[in-house]
């Protein structure tokens, strides 16, 4: 995906103007975005988790975690398209639940809630390593990017 110069950068908009731009997206937009599904699908590693080791006596590294190409790729996509909503993510407990909830039917809430989640996991990913790669090796973002391209394909009634 090119950067298209046309678009706006979401995180110059207000949520509103931001959703607004994500609603106005065709399916064509969403095309390289969920192209990645079956990479995912077929992927056996995400990134790497290294944990904590002592490097000397008594001075141990902090645990990190890197995130692989599959990842790199999506986090480029998503701001190119772009995706990412501005709001305050990390009070969002609804997302939070969502999230953690195993069972949560994400065909159940719009696209740009669905972007939401995206934002606030790519957000999280930035302050605290890993939260990208354990979304990916969940499933998560596959449930989030399966069920985006479902309804891009069997639109809901609004």
């Amino acid at each position: 995906m090119t950067p298209d110069n046309s678009k706006h950068n979401l995180d110059q908009l207000n949520e509103d103007e931001a959703i607004a731009r994500i609603n106005s997206l065709s399916k064509d937009d969403w095309e390289e975005l969920l192209s990645l599904i079956p990479e995912i699908e077929n992927a056996t590693e995400f990134g790497v988790h290294h944990p904590m080791r002592e490097v000397e006596k008594d001075v141990y590294t902090i645990p990190y975690s890197t995130n692989g190409p599959l990842i790199n790729r999506f986090i480029e996509i998503i701001h190119e398209m772009p995706i990412i909503i501005p709001f305050d993510w990390s009070s969002w407990d609804e997302g939070r639940k969502m999230a953690n909830d195993d069972h949560f039917d994400f065909n159940s809430i719009d696209i740009p809630t669905k972007c939401k989640l995206i934002t606030a996991l790519a957000r999280n990913d930035r302050f605290c390593d890993g939260v990208l790669v354990e979304a990916f090796e969940t499933g998560l973002m596959l449930q989030l990017l399966k069920s985006i391209k479902q309804q891009l394909n069997e639109p809901h009634p609004a």
